[in-house]
């Protein structure tokens, strides 16, 4: 009976035993699930995106375009506004010193022409006057010098009278004279006296260009008649443009004789030109409160013309920075920053990220591909990609579409930047909020 009891107390301790071993592992493992989930949580905190992928489609549907930082010259400067003049003196109208008829005109607007060029003909019939009187005379000096020697024989044999004497050597004279003031005016017609004959008569005569230049108006036209008030053409020789800024008072003692500007068009920003002051006006510009500052443009002049409306920088402190388009800057929380082309993968700056929160059980893959297929796959996207960083600069001095730039941190030389449409990928950051995949 001992026995018996003896077998069954062992049992009754072996099967407490057992369950209370089962509640502790039973109650252990969930417990190391809530520990291991927390510390993942813990672990993962969301960060400021600064890698960002873009597919090659991507680049090209927004209108990405890559450069690089450049040194530029870029300066303080002062912007004025101003028009594009060419000096009176090298301004000129063609016209007719007589009155005519236009019968044929040789030019267009815009065409170049050379000083002494024909521009046109015009036709009057008192052009055929003039040589014939011209022609006329010579035959009547002849007669009035042979009586004026008829004359003077007379009067030294005191056979004719003084007075007849005065008389045919005033005519002589005077006639000499209408035929040096016909010479002067056939010669200012173009045509040449020496060959002016009763078989040689001309009935039109040339307007010629006064100097080398382009035809920048035409006032007459075939059959208008035109003289000496009513121009024919208008000559500009852009050659020697002049750049005439309007500067206010307080600017006025930065701006120097000598100093260089640079100009853009109004409607044409992406080219600049250069401009050398000459000197600077001593009087204000009507009631506008600016004085002029004139320069002379230097180097090309392709593109300009008398009267265009420019934008003009007067650099004060010149300095040679590195620089970026301005469209190459995005600035976000109060910061400014450029995107560089990268190695660098997004995951590599999202650590602690563990599937979104989601715990794994001791010895469970982090992450793998279903099959091989899968993995080339994903592999030849990733190939597709273009990685992107974000790297924070300081601003300076901005001018002619080029801001100063020192990055925070160090940029490899010819490392590719991108230049245009960079809000796209700053926008494309602020979405991913932390989970690129």
């Amino acid at each position: 009976m001992k026995v018996i009891i003896k077998i069954f107390f062992a049992l009754a301790i072996s099967s407490v035993l057992y369950s209370c071993g089962s509640d502790s592992k039973g109650a252990g493992k969930p417990q190391g699930k809530e520990e291991g989930k927390g510390a993942a949580e813990e672990g993962h905190e969301e960060g400021p995106v600064t890698v960002a992928a873009l597919s090659e489609q991507q680049i090209k549907a927004v209108g990405i375009v890559f450069g690089s930082i450049e040194e530029k010259e870029l300066t303080a400067t002062i912007k004025a506004n101003g028009l594009l003049s060419v000096p009176n003196n090298n301004k000129a109208n063609a016209t007719s010193l007589y009155g005519g008829v236009i019968k044929t005109l040789n030019v267009q607007l815009g065409d170049i022409v050379r000083k002494g060029q024909v521009i046109a003909t015009i036709t009057n019939p008192q052009f055929i006057q003039l040589q014939e009187e011209y022609v006329a005379l010579a035959s009547k000096i002849t007669l009035a010098e042979q009586e004026m020697a008829r004359q003077q024989e007379l009067n030294e044999g005191n056979a004719g009278a003084r007075k007849n004497l005065q008389s045919a050597t005033a005519e002589f004279n005077s006639l000499r004279a209408r035929k040096a003031s016909l010479q002067q005016q056939i010669q200012l017609m173009g045509i040449n006296p020496n060959s002016v004959n009763l078989s040689n008569l001309r009935s039109s005569l040339v307007v010629t260009s006064p100097i080398n230049g382009t035809v920048s108006n035409v006032f007459a036209k075939i059959g208008s008649y035109v003289d000496v008030s009513s121009p024919v053409i208008e000559i500009v020789d852009n050659s020697l443009l002049h750049l005439d800024l309007q500067v206010f008072e307080k600017d006025l003692p930065m701006i120097k004789i000598g100093q260089i500007i640079n100009f853009q068009l109004t409607n044409n920003p992406d080219k600049t030109y250069a401009a050398k002051v000459f000197t600077i006006g001593s009087s204000f510009e009507n009631d506008s409160k600016t004085i002029a500052v004139h320069s002379t443009v230097i180097g090309s002049k392709i593109g300009l013309i008398d009267g265009m409306n420019i934008t003009g920088m007067i650099g004060i402190n010149n300095v040679t920075t590195p620089a970026v388009p301005n469209d190459a800057i995005v600035e976000a929380d109060g910061k400014f920053y450029i995107f560089v082309e990268t190695s660098k993968q997004p995951e590599e700056h999202e650590e602690g990220h563990d599937d979104h929160g989601h715990a794994h059980d001791e010895g469970e893959a982090k992450h793998e591909h279903k099959n091989e297929q899968e993995a080339a796959k994903h592999a030849t996207d990733q190939g597709k990609n273009i990685n992107f960083e974000k790297i924070e600069v300081q601003k300076g001095v901005s001018a002619m579409g080029y801001t100063a730039i020192t990055p925070v941190q160090e940029i490899p030389a010819q490392t590719r930047i991108v230049v245009k449409s960079a809000f796209f990928i700053n926008a494309k950051m602020s979405n991913t909020g932390g989970h690129e995949h």
